[in-house]
């Protein structure tokens, strides 16, 4: 993902960074789709938050119908990001308060953010709940696309316990900052989890243009820079992302919920169906 910057193209780049990465994500699994996707990464201060919000902010802006979800629940930063402060998180749905219709919160069209509770107990039971899984597996019907926003995996497992239920993780990993041996440590905790590790994102790169990009690693170890001649004309001429209009109650700023989505994947519907018996 692009480093802030002053520069007029900034805008641009961080689009055509963030469609890269969705395009690679895409092409991860043609056959069995990647739609619900956790971002983490090693150690604090990646930039795991600013790619997970600009990857929902593509998804959306290509038509796809996208719900952004807080899962950092010992450091949330995305509401303040956004902007937005709902009555109702996560921890609501989970409890069966209220719905997560009730407390998804639309950002744009097609985008919706769920955010979670602060001092939330035990987060790791909670991920690994019979409720949490329901809870992904209702989301991942009715939405295009989901993306979870946790916490570094070198600090807490939230992570690693999310990654063995949802389609893909990736992996955050900032220029010059993380060492080596972390890196390893928590690919290795991914592993040992059971996640399906789709690539990494390598974020605040300098280019010898001395311009700010982002760069895509798939298993293979290839990478995919981003540059304008990445990206299809078509997929280049979406306008700026205003900043979020929605209102901070647990409204959904006047833009419906998708319909439920079609039946869910061979792998997602064996799981459904050991799950009923």
């Amino acid at each position: 993902m692009a480093k802030k910057k002053s520069y007029s193209g900034e805008d641009r780049t961080m689009r055509n960074a963030a469609q890269t990465l969705l395009a690679n994500i895409r092409f991860a699994s043609v056959d069995d789709p990647i739609k619900t996707v956790v971002i983490t990464s090693s150690v604090p201060n990646e930039g795991k938050t600013t790619v997970s919000l600009e990857l929902a902010r593509a998804m959306a802006r290509g038509g796809r119908t996208v719900l952004l979800v807080e899962c950092d629940m010992r450091r949330r930063s995305l509401a303040a990001t956004l902007g937005q402060h709902p009555e109702t998180g996560l921890y609501s749905v989970l409890s069966g308060a209220t719905d997560y219709g009730q407390s998804a919160v639309a950002i744009e069209e097609n985008f919706w953010f769920i955010d979670v509770e602060p001092h939330i107990p035990n987060p790791p039971e909670i991920i690994a709940s019979k409720r949490f899984r329901k809870f992904v597996a209702d989301v991942r019907q009715r939405f295009d696309f989901v993306v979870f926003d946790t916490p570094p995996l070198a600090a807490f497992v939230d992570a690693a316990v999310l990654s063995s239920i949802v389609d893909g993780t990736v992996m955050v990993v900032r220029e010059n900052f993380v060492k080596r041996t972390e890196l390893v440590d928590a690919y290795e905790q991914l592993q040992n989890a059971g996640a399906n590790v789709i690539g990494a994102c390598m974020n605040y790169c300098h280019e010898e243009r001395s311009e700010y990009y982002y760069a895509y690693y798939d298993k293979q170890g290839r990478r995919v820079r981003t540059s304008d001649a990445d990206i299809d004309d078509d997929e280049t001429q979406f306008p700026p992302l205003t900043s979020a209009t929605a209102s901070s109650s647990t409204e959904t700023g006047g833009i419906p919920l998708p319909e439920n989505r079609t039946r869910p994947s061979a792998r997602h519907a064996a799981e459904d169906a050991a799950d009923e018996l």
